[in-house]
């Protein structure tokens, strides 16, 4: 019995270990979207190069298990979001910002987590905001507890505390409640 627990615990151990070890990727660039056929013709022009993703891309990401995939679409944006309930505010000196995410189950396995945990937001300075619990007038809020089968997808808002002066300049999404090794990041502009 304590032989098979130790082997448990050890396996266990080396996955976390794995987890932790695998390098980190911020993915910026968006997927491609698809353009109008020309009818056959080719053309030469040079291919613009790869902007930063932005409100209204699409970021593919893959989790830490075999088929784990999203879209993950920043939808809309919204600076600063009023709160829909006259009793929670925002502490004083801040403010609430807000995004608006669709996440589109690209994989083969089911995606199961809680998205909001895997979100935050940066200013210009550096300075990084992790999600807060807070119904805005912006929309729903993301669920807490998605269950996304392959082909479905989950829509809903996630809000940030920010200090009132700070400038949001980017937002990132990680898989498996932050712990995937993959992060889609989009500039706010």
């Amino acid at each position: 019995m304590r032989t098979h627990h130790a082997a448990a615990l050890l396996a266990t151990a080396v996955a976390l270990a794995l987890t932790a070890c695998s390098p980190a990727e911020i993915t910026t660039k968006p997927d491609t979207k698809a353009t109008p056929s020309t009818g056959g013709a080719t053309s030469a022009a040079p291919t613009p190069p790869a902007q930063a993703a932005t409100v209204g891309d699409t970021v593919t990401l893959k989790g830490n298990e075999d088929g784990e995939q999203l879209a993950v679409t920043i939808r809309k944006w919204a600076d600063p979001a009023q709160s829909d309930d006259e009793f929670m505010k925002p502490d004083d000196g801040k403010r609430w910002v807000a995004a608006q995410f669709e996440l589109v189950n690209t994989g083969t396995a089911v995606y199961s987590d809680s998205p909001s945990n895997g979100t935050q937001v940066a200013d210009d300075q550096g300075q990084q905001f992790q999600s807060t619990f807070a119904e805005t007038t912006a929309g729903p809020a993301m669920t807490s507890a998605a269950k996304v089968a392959p082909g479905a997808k989950v829509l809903g808002w996630i809000t940030y505390e920010v200090p009132k002066d700070s400038k949001i300049a980017k937002v990132q999404f990680t898989m498996n409640s932050g712990f995937a090794s993959q992060t889609g990041e989009w500039t706010i502009k």
